[in-house]
């Protein structure tokens, strides 16, 4: 029972805190409740992401209030928010610290009021709302609370308990308001995330431990029977990142929370992204070796890149003149990067499925390059948001170009013209990126029906412009079914980009096989070195 009538600075930290850790520990289960079968749900790592920056900022400083906490929480996330979930999640915490602006303590109604502010900001922020989804979730818990708060103003415990029982009523119902939840047989991510943050508020309250915080997502899915500091801010000399070929499990965990620690002890912005294969590993130290030997104790580094940070962003642009036009394009895969790298970016941001970068990252980005105008490439549907909010953040004159796969960016980035003027280089890409269209082909990371289609974990399947309307067991035999749907007799260009676990010779007899059922198209095999995804097909 919670018997606490106000919530100060100190006891408002200790519920974010506990809130970040309770995500943590469920991210695994709420990216699982991604509503497609393919291996890149990754509400649960955005939004836990996403706290561990907001715990971040609020952890290093000493608030007078809970207003001001509130406040610097919600920079927190903002600044570290990753992929549509976290930055609404971040949305939902900055309209939350708006409501409590000067407030020394928290009572329940303000607490209440602060919620209903918080989710009327989420809606604000998002472009189209869609009903059935976190931003539901958020609207109906706040209206609930908002109710029972008037009838009991100092009651946090009957606050907290229409909180949590009004949230699972309301996520239940999501697979209802859309489609594609009730298809998949799951409820909403995002909403599942968000009440996972106020059951680890709720276990503060009642003096729970978060280790004896209980988490029922049971009836999540249903059955079948019947988804920080920065290098440039870092007072050591240099950033070292690399690739690290080391396949984690649970047996294994112990070894990268040691190869964690051993690295925080001699640095700072300190990641370790053990949730894809290779791990992505970065540090700023001033003993690379060092940071270079603690990985090859696990196993073997790839992909080394160390830098130099004495020589920071604001100078090298002092040094520059101020250009026309600068682009920024988020990539993953070392063959994407090498082709943006060929066609003139200035900024390539690491990120896709599976990794969105943070608004911090992409405003990093757009920061370092000294240019009148910039484009921003998200180059995926889940990053645009973020890519907004950075835009927004940098203060500067950027343009973000709704690029939901990296086959449209690099449309976009050839239709690009250096004499023409923003808006008319705008037009120009979009059109350009809007007539690309594209099959990807991947595996199947559980069971499940979709678009009619039985679907069997390991099969492979292949999407037609982000929807799945393919199940074989050949990626091959995949990958022409696709081609039967999206190609045209208008069409003139086939490009086959060929992921990291793909052979080249694999690609380049899938080419031939695609050349000669389609003789009217150029076919270009090309290396895109992207994870999960074994192919991205390009018609135009």
């Amino acid at each position: 029972m919670i018997k606490i009538k106000t919530i100060d600075a100190v006891l408002f930290r200790e519920m974010v805190n506990a809130g970040a850790v309770l995500l943590e520990k469920n991210r695994d289960a709420v990216n699982a409740l991604n509503v497609f079968p393919v291996p890149d749900g990754d509400t649960g790592t955005n939004m836990s992401m996403t706290m561990m920056s907001a715990v971040k900022e609020l952890n290093a400083k000493e608030c007078m209030n809970a207003g001001e906490a509130a406040a610097v929480m919600a920079k927190g996330a903002l600044r570290g928010a990753r992929g549509n979930s976290g930055v609404i999640l971040s949305q939902l915490y900055r309209g939350f610290s708006k409501s409590l602006a000067g407030h020394e303590t928290i009572t329940p109604i303000a607490f209440a009021e602060a919620m209903t502010k918080s989710a009327e900001s989420a809606y604000k922020a998002v472009m189209k709302p869609r009903e059935g989804t976190i931003l539901t979730v958020a609207r109906v818990i706040a209206e609930e609370a908002l109710k029972q708060a008037k009838t009991a103003p100092e009651d946090y415990d009957a606050l907290f308990k229409v909180i949590l029982s009004s949230g699972e009523a309301i996520l239940a119902k999501t697979q209802e308001m859309l489609p594609v939840l009730k298809q998949a047989g799951v409820v909403d991510a995002g909403g599942r995330g968000l009440l996972i943050i106020y059951a680890g508020y709720a276990a503060v309250l009642r003096g729970e431990a978060i280790d004896d915080a209980l988490i029922d997502m049971s009836r999540d899915v249903r059955s079948e029977e019947g988804g920080e500091l920065s290098p440039e801010n870092s007072s050591f000399g240099y950033s070292v990142s690399y690739s690290l070929a080391y396949q984690t499990s649970d047996a294994f965990e112990a070894d990268i929370s040691g190869l964690r620690r051993r690295l925080q002890r001699i640095g700072d912005t300190v990641q370790v992204q053990d949730d894809m294969f290779p791990m992505l590993v970065q540090v700023c130290t001033d003993d690379p070796g060092k940071a270079l030997q603690y990985g090859c104790a696990l196993g073997p580094i790839l992909d080394i890149d160390v830098k130099n940070l004495s020589v920071t962003v604001e100078s090298l642009q002092q040094q520059q003149e101020m250009k026309k036009y600068g682009i920024v394009s988020v990539s993953l895969g070392d063959g994407f990067r090498a082709i943006f790298k060929d066609l003139g970016v200035d900024q390539i941001v690491d990120g896709g499925q599976t990794m969105n970068p943070s608004i911090e990252n992409l405003e990093q980005a757009i920061n370092a390059i000294h240019a009148e105008n910039i484009f921003i490439l998200p180059n995926n549907g889940n990053v645009f948001l973020a890519a907004k909010q950075a835009a927004e953040l940098s203060g500067k004159k950027v343009s973000v170009l709704p690029t939901k796969n990296v086959a449209m960016g690099i449309a976009a980035i050839i239709a690009f013209e250096e004499d023409l003027d923003i808006q008319a280089n705008e037009e120009r890409m979009n059109e350009a990126a809007e007539r690309v269209r594209t099959g990807t082909i991947t595996f199947a990371v559980r069971d499940s029906e979709f678009e009619g289609l039985h679907i069997s974990e390991g099969s492979i399947i292949g999407l037609n412009n982000g929807h799945v309307t393919v199940c074989t067991d050949s990626k091959e035999t995949a990958a022409l079914e696709l081609m039967k749907q999206i190609v045209t007799d208008d069409d003139s260009v086939i490009t086959v980009y060929y992921g990291q676990d793909t052979l080249e010779e694999e690609a380049q007899v899938l080419g031939q096989m695609i050349a000669d059922s389609y003789d009217h198209c150029d076919v270009d095999v090309q290396n895109g070195g992207q994870p999960l995804y074994y192919y991205l097909l390009s018609v135009e």
